[in-house]
């Protein structure tokens, strides 16, 4: 009766569907949840090397800390600054992949568009160290390209300093986010161009649309779902810029404008070996975009009628 049971168990296919997913449910389990115990770390004072249980348990002081310390509240208070800034303008800036993927396939020679989006896509795959490498190349003091030719051309004595100065850095980030993930980001969009049904544009064509005509009431039509899902994903990861980018173009004269939340908990934690403060200031960052992440889906409710989770 029991392997009867089970045979009936596994014919079903729900079951058979839980069981093709079940080693990515364990990897999110081991790498998403697990390291979740961390956050116990912000209730003990805790000095490197030494065992956790061993040093002082101080509560919530680390949280009071983030609202209380004159130094801690102007420091956060800056970062959130530069975290909610940049990702203003990333969300503002969001439409481009859509707007790439819809010239993209107005392209109709089939190997000049894909030696594109080829080119377009590859500097998704370049770490940003490369990326820095790249830019330290084009726009040193010294040996950088641009540099260069100002100088050579007499429009600057000594040439401008564009790594370490703090102007325009969100720009110049924004910049550097956008050439590295621009294709990458509009694959989507480009999949769900293959949504639209095809008999849309023929019959537009009888009725005499022409191709701008046909792209506004039929292709954007058909890519706004898609882009609204993503817009209201954004909304719920406003303070996860990532720290990679940050990290490997922050020096002495940028810090102030470029270090974001995740960077900021870096610093903290490693570099100031204030492993405690940093937990908490990480652990309350991914409470709040927890309930951002719900109020996203709120939102989504109310403007599609449908929920993003």
């Amino acid at each position: 009766m029991k392997m009867v049971g089970a045979k009936k168990l596994l014919n079903q296919q729900g079951f058979r569907l839980f069981l093709m997913v079940l080693p990515l449910l364990i990897l999110v389990f081991v790498f998403s949840y697990l390291p979740l115990y961390g956050w116990i770390y912000s209730f003990f004072d805790y000095k490197a090397g030494r065992d956790l249980f061993s040093t002082e348990f101080v509560g919530f002081r680390n949280f009071q800390m983030m609202f209380t310390d004159h130094y801690a509240v102007t420091n956060i208070l800056r970062v959130m600054k530069n975290t909610l800034g940049m990702s203003f303008l990333g969300i503002v800036t969001s439409v481009f992949p859509l707007i790439f993927a819809i010239l993209l396939s107005e392209i109709k020679i089939l190997r000049f568009r894909k030696t594109i989006q080829t080119l377009v896509t590859i500097p998704n795959f370049i770490s940003w160290v490369l990326v820095y490498s790249i830019a330290f190349a084009m726009f040193s003091t010294s040996d950088g390209l641009i540099n260069r030719i100002l100088i050579n051309s007499g429009s600057s004595e000594e040439g401008i300093n564009f790594l370490a100065s703090s102007n325009h850095v969100w720009l110049s980030m924004l910049g550097y986010g956008i050439w590295k993930g621009l294709g990458w980001s509009a694959i989507i969009y480009i999949a769900a161009l293959t949504n639209i049904d095809s008999e849309q544009y023929e019959a537009a064509k009888i009725d005499g649309a022409g191709r701008l005509q046909m792209i506004w009431h039929i292709t954007v039509p058909g890519l706004l779902p898609t882009f609204f899902v993503l817009l209201l994903l954004s909304i719920g990861n406003l303070l996860n810029n990532g720290m990679e980018q940050y990290f490997v173009f922050q020096n002495a004269m940028n810090k102030d404008d470029i270090e974001v939340l995740d960077l900021y908990v870096y610093n903290q934690g490693m570099v100031g070996y204030d492993y405690s403060f940093a937990t908490a200031v990480g652990m309350l960052k991914s409470v709040v975009s927890v309930i951002l992440l719900f109020f996203a889906n709120f939102l989504s409710k109310i403007t599609r009628g449908e929920s993003v989770i």
